[in-house]
């Protein structure tokens, strides 16, 4: 009997402590649900809310064309002083184009010109020399017929007819070139003198102010370097052309020199048959 009631009582002892302990459980359980509900909540709460407060990302700015940048630093360096510089390099290319036009139709085949020349001489004489000249463009032609003019004077005055036209047409060739010349020099000593002015106008706002900073010196070294740069790339554009129409001219006054030396000679082979 003793025992049954010592069983019994073990047993509920055991059965109240399993009992409490499931309950615990269960309460700490619901406990850590209700923490992670809590916490889904809260993060479901702050994520809009972040997604919403995070800043934009800057939008890429599209890279200017390099006339859009030469626009810019053209305004940039004042438009008086820019303008003037922009107008040397018009007229300076005007010229230099016009120049390139004239020599490039003055150029002949000079080899091609003095076989017809012979040819014409041998088969139709002076007058069918004449023709052929007259019909071909460039000074070679021009200073050909003029030696076939004074044919009937002898070969002296033909030689010194040469010389003299061949002076003439030179001049013709080299016309508008010192105006070229002009620009080329002008150019930078325009851009010398926005230089010059510029300084002078930061030198300027520092007296006005009374104090020296960047931002108050920067406006006039910027014109006074912008208008430098513009004035020397003016000045290298056209001192290629201009030595392409030196190396233009002297090439045909070469050819000139060489072919006239060879006209005489086929004159004095005509004038001994």
């Amino acid at each position: 009997m003793k025992r049954l009631i010592a069983f019994l009582t073990l047993a509920g002892l055991l059965t109240l402590g399993i009992t409490n302990v499931v309950l615990a459980q269960e309460e700490t359980g619901d406990d850590t649900a209700m923490m992670q509900q809590d916490t889904t909540m809260v993060d479901t709460a702050v994520t809009p809310a972040s997604t919403t407060a995070a800043p934009l990302e800057p939008e890429t700015e599209e890279p200017k064309s390099f006339h859009q940048v030469l626009k810019e630093k053209f305004i940039e360096g004042s438009p008086g002083f820019m303008g003037i510089v922009l107008l040397t390099l018009i007229l300076g290319l005007a010229l230099a184009i016009e120049r390139i036009i004239y020599l490039n139709l003055s150029t002949t085949n000079t080899q091609k010109l003095l076989n017809k020349v012979e040819t014409s001489l041998e088969n139709g004489g002076i007058d069918a020399a004449k023709e052929v000249c007259k019909n071909t463009r460039g000074p070679v032609a021009g200073i050909f017929l003029q030696g076939l003019d004074r044919f009937n004077e002898g070969l002296d005055v033909v030689e010194k007819s040469i010389i003299s036209y061949g002076g003439v047409l030179m001049g013709r060739l080299e016309k508008g070139l010192s105006w070229v010349a002009l620009f080329i020099a002008l150019a930078p000593m325009l851009g010398f003198m926005g230089t010059v002015i510029g300084m002078i106008q930061a030198f300027d706002d520092i007296e006005a102010v009374g104090d020296i900073s960047p931002t108050i010196v920067a406006g006039g070294i910027k014109v006074a370097l912008l208008t430098t740069v513009f004035g020397l790339i003016v000045a290298i554009i056209l001192q290629i052309f201009y030595n392409y129409l030196v190396a233009k001219i002297d090439s045909l006054v070469n050819d000139m020199e060489d072919s006239s030396i060879t006209f005489v000679d086929i004159l004095a082979k005509h004038s001994k048959k």
